[in-house]
């Protein structure tokens, strides 16, 4: 006979039963050890059941010491080659964190903290707990403190015979890399809590640095960067947490990310705070915090978003360098190839760099611009059809059908001559990615900061003279241009509103770094000189008589 098979209830009903035969005598037959007679471990809480919904990791008793902590707040610096730290006891947290070589937008030397806002959030790498706090708040302690015998380690160590707190930094004397180890005991357990950096971070002297700035962690699941902006935390912290290479804070040039040591997830806090800003008025900066272990252990890398520096410490790391999501093919390679020609050509100044390779661009493109200065003369030669064929319709509203008889006459036209009627507009939409390749290299390229050309002492951002001269010129090489090149098939008050367009231009590019509009002017002033040669080299088509309109027979 066929063996029968166990229905769904039947395997439901005997899961259940030996599920409860294994709890029930889970006790007997391991039984739990006699409580300690330690003063701190006997009052320590019962700790509940976990819920059937959620497994926590075991809880780690770790032994407390008695009263540690400092009779009065003192501060202490750390100097390498690269950066100079001031940190405080109370609290165990940084008060300044300067790199050496690096200017801000004043000529000052870089603080990457924002000073401006500590009055109003903790300072970095102060502590914050998600889920349980501990009784006295260890950011407002007074730590005792260690340095070690090389001056460029510290160890901070707070107890009040309840809550034990530690943080230890090791600095590298030759690296942006620092090892960072923090631990909180509460009664005996290990309390989760994170670092945290809040309140902004990197230049503070640069436009809006607000919009720059963003918590960033590296995804490994899905290998790929994820950024937030302060905007995500305007309801509340947002956590979030996975198996992330790295995990932190940035803005265009500089970041300050944590690397993980062991293999566990990673956790990332976004905060949105509001702090006071250099008008006086408060506003909302993003913050983080990275961590969610009782005992954290990272490598720590604070510094420039220098890519042979990031590919050292971690190949991930060069993530952190953002491209372009569209035209990042156009403006990585255009970064090599400005940093080559600084390198060999122009004695390491990227503003002559600049000029150099856009007169490259220009020459290579040239080809098309010769083909559509070609194709306007024949459109300049036909303006006598065309005039025919728009007056022949000219009475006739837009929505009728007849319409469509104009446009295939001058389609018939153009193609008869052998005319291209977009021809001219082919060399100005090929600028545009490289325009755009120009602005992403000159915003996130550590290289473009500060580096100075003539009179403009940093070509990532806008001149600091009372009049840009840079914008001015670019508008009078626009106008220039504008008057050489041929207009076919404009009328006079189409060329009228057009002498407007380097008006535009000139607004457009005034609030632009100086960088973006030297490309864009250098564009222009060869523009200037190919057009001459165009015009010069090319004779004036001979205007094309329109043919008499054939008379119909009534």
């Amino acid at each position: 006979m066929p063996k029968k098979e166990l229905t769904m209830e039947t395997r439901l009903l005997l899961a259940f039963v030996l599920v409860g035969i294994v709890l029930v005598s889970w006790n007997y037959i391991y039984k739990p050890p006699p409580p300690p007679l330690s003063p701190v471990q006997a009052t320590q809480p019962v700790v509940e059941a976990p819920k059937p919904a959620a497994t926590p990791p075991p809880t780690q008793v770790v032994d407390l010491p008695g009263q540690v902590q400092a009779s009065q707040a003192e501060e202490l610096s750390i100097e390498t080659e690269l950066y100079s730290v001031r940190l405080s006891n109370e609290g165990a947290v940084v008060r300044n964190w300067i790199l050496k070589g690096y200017k801000d937008g004043k000529g000052q030397p870089l603080d990457l903290v924002n000073t401006r806002g500590l009055a109003k959030v903790p300072a970095p790498f102060a502590l914050a707990f998600r889920n349980q706090a501990p009784p006295n708040d260890p950011n407002k302690a007074l730590f005792r403190v260690e340095r070690s015998a090389d001056n460029l380690g510290v160890t901070f160590e707070y107890s009040d015979g309840r809550t034990a707190t530690k943080k230890t930094f090791q600095f590298m004397p030759k690296s942006y890399l620092v090892q960072i180890t923090s631990q909180v005991v509460d009664n005996g357990v290990l309390l989760p809590h994170e670092f945290t950096w809040r309140g902004g971070f990197g230049d503070q002297t640069v436009p809006n640095p607000a919009s720059i700035e963003h918590t960033v962690y590296y995804d490994e699941a899905n290998s790929k960067l994820v950024k937030n902006d302060v905007k995500s935390a305007d309801k509340g912290p947002v956590t979030t947490s996975g198996q992330y290479s790295f995990a932190g804070i940035e803005d265009s040039y500089f970041a300050a990310v944590v690397l993980p040591t062991t293999g566990g997830g990673l956790q990332l806090t976004t905060y949105s705070d509001p702090v006071p800003s250099p008008t006086g008025t408060e506003e909302k900066r993003i913050g983080a915090g990275v961590g969610g272990s009782g005992l954290n252990s990272f490598n720590a890398f604070i510094g420039p978003k220098d890519s042979e520096i990031l590919r050292s410490v971690n190949p991930k790391l060069d993530q952190l360098i953002d491209w372009g999501r569209w035209f990042g093919f156009i403006a990585k390679p255009l970064f090599w190839v400005l940093t080559w020609t600084a390198k060999h050509v122009t004695g390491s100044n990227f503003g002559w760099a600049i000029v150099v390779v856009t007169i490259a661009i220009n020459m290579v493109l040239f080809p098309l611009r010769f083909s559509s200065m070609r194709s306007s003369k024949k459109m300049q030669a036909l303006q006598p059809q065309i005039a025919a064929i728009n007056a022949k319709y000219k009475d006739l509203p837009l929505r009728d059908p007849r319409k469509q008889d104009q446009q295939a006459e001058m389609m018939a036209l153009y193609k008869q001559h052998g005319v291209n009627p977009v021809g001219g507009c082919v060399p100005m939409l090929l600028q545009l990615p490289f325009l755009i390749a120009y602005y992403t290299v000159l915003s996130v390229a550590i290289e473009m900061r500060g580096a100075s050309w003539m009179w403009v002492h940093d070509l990532s951002q806008p001149e600091t003279l009372a009049i840009r001269v840079l914008p001015v010129l670019l508008v009078i090489t626009q106008f220039l241009q504008q008057k050489m090149t041929p207009s076919p098939g404009m009328d006079p008050a189409q060329q009228k509103m057009m002498l407007f367009m380097p008006l535009v231009l000139g607004y457009m590019f005034y609030y632009q770094s100086a960088g973006l509009v030297l490309y864009w002017l250098t564009g222009g002033a060869v523009g200037i000189a190919q057009q001459w040669l165009l015009n010069r080299g090319t004779p004036p088509q001979a205007a094309a008589v329109p043919s008499a309109p054939v008379k119909k027979k009534k």
